[in-house]
């Protein structure tokens, strides 16, 4: 398995999963390129900063929408394409699922769309494996604290929408998802994620 995607709800624990993952495969002889989206090429930095960024108030749900998904064809495009044909392991924090859940769920686009645009726009690039980190929004709001950028900002119901959304999208796809609970310590997390690909090729 060379392309992994982590997902989950804000405040789920996705980074230091990514790096510990990250660390694990590098210790099996991977090449390993770490992406995070949205991000990881000039235009989706840009165009990230936008999407977090408080101030800019509300956006309707297609516009950011089209704006993740033009970030992600860009580097799938540029950078995710090419690195698994060179045979790397491409290990993604969030993929288009993100989009499905958040601006589908939750934002009220309708799911099954955005997930035909979402498979359009990267060229039918599809992870061999998502690992989904399942956390209550109660427990990711807490986690987050008081600093939320626009995106943690819309609020308990709202996040919630979206974590049912992922585990609709690993119900419908468990031969790609592996859903761990989150609630558990950073270590357990990282040990079940580890279980569940160890042994893939």
């Amino acid at each position: 398995m060379n392309f992994l995607v982590i997902e989950g709800v804000d405040g789920a624990g996705k980074s230091s999963v990514a790096a510990g993952v990250s660390a694990w495969l590098g210790g099996q002889g991977r090449d390993v390129l770490s992406l995070r989206e949205p991000g990881s090429t000039r235009v989706g930095e840009r165009v990230r900063e936008i999407l977090l960024d408080a101030e800019i108030g509300e956006l309707h749900p297609w516009a950011e929408a089209c704006l993740f998904t033009a970030c992600r064809t860009q580097m799938v495009a540029e950078i995710v394409r090419p690195a698994l044909e060179e045979g790397k392991t491409v290990l993604m924090d969030r993929y288009f699922y993100s989009t499905v859940c958040y601006q589908g769920f939750a934002g009220g686009v309708a799911p099954d769309l955005l997930m035909q645009l979402s498979v359009q726009a990267v060229g039918g690039v599809l992870p061999d494996r998502v690992l989904l980190l399942d956390l209550p929004a109660a427990a990711a709001l807490s986690r987050l604290g008081g600093n939320h950028d626009r995106m943690e900002a819309k609020g308990e119901a709202y996040m919630e929408a979206v974590r049912q959304g992922y585990l609709q999208l690993a119900g419908q796809e468990p031969g790609r998802f592996v859903v761990l609970d989150a609630m558990a310590s950073e270590a357990n997390v990282l040990r079940a994620a580890i279980k569940a690909l160890e042994g893939a090729s």
